[in-house]
């Protein structure tokens, strides 16, 4: 059975300032915390390995030998270190807190811009594979998408570590992402490590360790964090579906309960030139049943014209008059793209709600009077007008469907959001965002 770490305290050969040993057998090096000295742990005195004038003393957002309990087991931050890579001569750091508990090992803690991942070294190797043309890993059955590869320099150091560390040491890194994990390689002296995070929220490490105050909170879209909006929008997409699904069977239902009964039909002709009052009524027609709409159509024989309709709707018992009307215009040729066409010969409109009784309707026609286009001297129009009532009118159906498109598309909008955000980080900043919603 292991035995708990037993801790030594020292004096730092280069400032004499005491230093804290675990007592743990893997310990090669540790970092004085007065000088930042980094000392050979593995020798009785302490010899001294590096001396490091830090430009800023940096204080560790976890303190050193703290303890705390995370993935159901407790651990102890023993080292600290910043480390920073360069992107077009900009310089992004970034925190590793090496946590330790003698029954199972080491692990890490790295903090960038309030981002947080929990570490642990792979026991076996990821299989190098590709993504959509992109590198990418393969592991546990998990494809993990190259993110970014980098120079790491390690800039920062404190406490214990089991390997050889140094400032200004640098390591060839590359990440690869498949949130909310991430696999990480780090090539050093022809050694390469591959270890696995996990996003961890800051208010996850505050609460096992016990830190005063708030974690510092999230900035940006980090490599491996876990989209708010995972699979928002296929449920949003999901609910689309059956919603249509349902309001397309009402559609139906109410079509076909509709009468759809044509009670006038009747052709006509106007010409601009006639003489006298254009407007006159129709023969009566009877609308039977309940309480229903009522549609009129106009099919014309228009041909590079226009024509305009007045026209009524009236109750031949009470006099009660339902006014509109409708343009018809049909234009059509060739030029040097090709053959065009512009509106249509026929037009109809839907008058709602029109009370069971006897009706006629009056009819007022108008065109271009003579000479006011070029080539015209008469202006002619056969027309022929068809009535019917009950008729299925699905127009607000088509209004709800697209009403219904709104919550799962701004859904798909902002996980897409999120992945380009996310990529934009990474080396194919530009790209589509290798986004999966």
């Amino acid at each position: 059975m292991a035995t708990a770490p037993q801790v030594k305290s020292l004096s730092c050969p280069n400032c004499g300032g005491g230093v804290q040993v675990r007592g743990y057998a893997r310990t090669l090096n540790v970092v004085c915390i007065n000088c930042l000295s980094v000392l050979d742990a593995s020798t009785p005195e302490l010899q001294v390995l590096q001396t490091f004038q830090a430009k800023e003393r940096i204080r560790p957002l976890i303190p050193l030998g703290s303890r705390g309990k995370l993935r159901g087991d407790t651990w102890e931050v023993t080292g600290f270190q910043v480390r920073e890579i360069l992107v077009d001569g900009i310089p992004y750091a970034w925190h590793e807190y090496l946590l330790f508990n003698p029954y199972k090992g080491f692990r890490y803690l790295t903090q960038y811009d309030g981002h947080w991942n929990f570490v642990s070294t792979l026991r076996s190797l990821p299989e190098m594979t590709t993504s959509r043309g992109r590198p990418a890993v393969r592991w546990m059955g998990e494809t993990y998408k190259h993110f970014q590869s980098a120079t790491a320099v390690t800039a920062y150091v404190m406490g214990e570590f089991p390997w050889q560390v140094r400032a200004g040491e640098q390591a060839q890194v590359a990440d690869y992402v498949s949130p909310p994990r991430m696999i990480s390689s780090e090539l050093t002296s022809g050694e390469i490590t591959w270890s696995l995070g996990e996003y961890t929220p800051g208010e996850d490490i505050w609460k096992a360790f016990n830190l005063p105050g708030a974690p510092p909170p999230p900035k940006g879209v980090y490599a491996n964090q876990p989209s708010p909006h995972s699979g928002k929008a296929k449920a949003a997409w999901t609910t689309w579906l059956i919603l249509n699904i349902l309001l397309f069977t009402v559609m139906l239902l109410t079509s076909a309960l509709t009468h759809n009964e044509l009670v006038f039909d009747r052709s006509f002709q106007y010409s601009s030139a006639m003489k006298g009052e254009a407007s006159f009524v129709t023969e009566p027609f009877e609308l039977k049943g309940r309480i229903s709409n009522v549609e009129v159509t106009i099919s014309t024989d228009l041909k590079n014209d226009w024509a305009y309709f007045n026209l009524a709707l009236i109750n031949e018992a009470t006099g009660q008059a339902y006014d509109f009307g409708r343009e018809v215009s049909y234009y059509f040729g060739r030029d040097s793209e090709g053959s065009w066409s512009e509106g249509r010969a026929r037009d109809r409109v839907i008058v709602p709600s029109i009370p069971p009784g006897r009706y006629y309707l009056r009819v007022e026609p108008e065109m271009a009077t003579e000479g006011s286009t070029p080539g015209f001297s008469d202006h002619r129009v056969g027309y022929r007008i068809q009535i019917r009532r009950d008729v299925p009118n699905n127009f607000f159906f088509w209004i709800a469907a697209l009403l219904l498109l709104i919550p799962p598309v701004f859904a798909s909008l902002r996980g897409i959001g999120f992945e380009s955000a996310r990529w934009r980080e990474s080396d194919y900043a530009g790209g589509s965002g290798d986004s999966d919603e």
